[in-house]
């Protein structure tokens, strides 16, 4: 039986919160992708798709954090373009901190944050990405994360970018 869309969103909005109590949740589940697997299809599982609400409300600029963030706790969404100008400008401090190499690899990443959203972000073949690559890829960082270096591994360098993505 179909249901009015105004309705549809409130039960998703309203299953999302039951997941996800707090914003801050909702963002630790969203950067570790088998917990954010896992929350979208109990989310599908109870019959709501966050895509088909990114649909209906013409958000395909938009991804599905913001358009779920908006959904639960009335978070105002941006566009990947306007998140990633946000990233880079909000985290400019931190990501000066990092070696020239390290700091442009992950400037390039958040740029393909911007084309694909989070799945961009977690693309396994992100380093070998033109733009990427160029900037210093995995060497980059690699070499950021020497004993000499700024950071811990790659991994959680790329894990901060994503956590610090979502929170600008």
């Amino acid at each position: 039986m179909p249901v009015p869309i105004a309705e549809y969103k409130a039960r998703l909005a309203a299953r999302l919160v039951q997941e996800a109590h707090t914003l801050g949740e909702f963002r630790r589940l969203w950067v570790d992708p088998p917990s954010r697997k896992e929350l979208i299809d109990t989310l599908v599982t109870a019959g709501y798709s966050p895509s088909v609400v990114r649909m209906v409300d013409e958000k395909q600029d938009y991804d599905l954090y913001d358009v779920l963030a908006e959904l639960g706790w009335g978070m105002s969404p941006r566009t990947r373009h306007d998140r990633t100008l946000a990233f880079t400008y909000k985290h400019e401090d931190w990501l000066n901190t990092l070696p020239e190499p390290a700091c442009l690899t992950i400037r390039a990443t958040a740029g393909q944050f911007e084309r694909g959203g989070t799945e961009e972000l977690e693309n396994p073949h992100i380093f070998q990405i033109g733009e990427v690559k160029k900037a210093g890829g995995l060497v980059a960082l690699q070499a950021a994360c020497l004993p000499n270096g700024t950071a811990g591994t790659p991994a959680e360098l790329l894990r901060e970018t994503k956590e610090r993505m979502f929170a600008a």
